[in-house]
């Protein structure tokens, strides 16, 4: 990948350079998995384990922010709540306060009061179901940031997984050793596994 005018190597362009350079020059003869020049099946494989890995890091990525992102939206309505719950704090004070006057005051004032006190229970209900209602969407937001960092970890775990892959496949290349084209097959059956557990939210 190149960009303003220098070129950023992947952990798997050297082994692909490699990989061309020994098929150009008659490479490895031998057959590996599933027939055919062990060079040019390894080289193959590792750029497809290599792009299937740049989109599930994108998707690691992506899910770390949205993580982030979502936290974010529940610290902000946490702290609305926070502040509904003050301002029922204050208007509990206040009918408090209209509750004693009523009780000291001649009987023909009592009823300013009552009405004060009336009115603040109203109000007192409206704040308090602003509250509750803002409380419960910040649990929301939490819950799906917490879903969203559980996804960021399977992908997280994905990608590392195919770059063990590619590290094996250039081990294979070097050494010729059957078993390791199978490790190198099986990591990466494993770490597309772990990106399929992440698509499914699992």
């Amino acid at each position: 990948m190149s960009a303003g005018g220098f070129h950023v190597h992947g952990p798997h362009d050297h082994e692909l350079e490699h990989a061309r350079e020994h098929a150009a020059h008659g490479g490895d003869k031998g057959h590996g998995i599933g027939g055919g020049s062990l060079t040019s099946q390894v080289a193959m494989f590792t750029a497809v384990i290599a792009t299937v890995g740049a989109i599930f890091s994108y998707m690691g990525g992506a899910t770390q922010a949205n993580a982030g992102l979502y936290k974010n939206n529940a610290a902000i309505k946490k702290t609305e709540a926070s502040n509904q719950w003050n301002y029922f704090q204050s208007k509990s004070t206040k009918q408090s306060l209209a509750e004693v006057s009523r009780d000291l005051s001649p009987e023909a004032g009592k009823a300013v009061y009552q009405a004060k006190m009336e009115r603040y229970e109203k109000e007192k209900k409206e704040i308090e179901a602003e509250a509750r209602k803002l409380e419960a969407t910040s649990a929301d937001w939490d819950k799906r940031s917490d879903e969203q960092m559980h996804q960021h970890h399977r992908w997280a775990q994905a990608t590392t997984a195919l770059q063990v892959t590619i590290a094996l496949a250039a081990i294979a290349l070097l050494t010729k050793k059957r078993w390791l084209e199978w490790g190198m097959a099986g990591m990466g059956l494993l770490g597309l596994g772990i990106g399929v557990l992440a698509m499914l939210r699992i």
